[in-house]
């Protein structure tokens, strides 16, 4: 648990307190978003601590991930980044993209155990939550602020 254990050491291992107070009211905030996520089938909320690590690496990726796709993009353009059919921008299939990688489904009490033992938030979390808190999401899908996909505010780590 990241915020628990790993606050509290440098990075030659010391005991040394050296977060801010406001990056550990940050990483709290994250862990109670997820928190409040419910899995309605089988009546059950995502432990957000216990996720935490797993839950800032998707919101971090995410956010480098479409920072360096942008980059690509202004060296080799945008010409062929579409789908012929396919009525999104390509900057939208880049957040789909990453959305689709985790549809799935899971028995009811497969879910159970994964919410009971699991490091990783179900992928239906993984998306809503890490796009939730992403404002290059909101900004390309144009979602309305306060929404429930572009909360005004937006938990972030990093």
């Amino acid at each position: 648990m990241l915020i628990d254990k790993g606050r509290l050491f440098d990075r030659s291992g010391n005991l040394h307190r050296w977060w801010s107070d406001a990056a550990v009211a940050q990483f709290r905030r994250l862990a109670r978003q997820y928190a409040r996520y419910v899995v309605l089938e089988v009546h059950m909320q995502l432990d957000g601590v216990n996720t935490q690590g797993e839950n800032i690496a998707d919101n971090g990726g995410v956010k480098q991930a479409f920072r360096a796709y942008l980059r690509w993009l202004e060296r080799h353009g945008a010409e062929g980044e579409t789908l012929p059919g396919v009525n999104h921008t390509h900057t939208q299939l880049f957040f789909l993209n990453f959305a689709q990688v985790w549809c799935g489904a899971m028995r009811p009490e497969a879910m159970r155990n994964k919410l009971k033992t699991a490091v990783h938030s179900p992928g239906r979390f993984r998306v809503i939550g890490t796009l939730s808190n992403s404002y290059d999401f909101a900004r390309e899908f144009n979602c309305p602020v306060g929404s429930p996909m572009n909360p005004e505010e937006k938990n972030s780590v990093w």
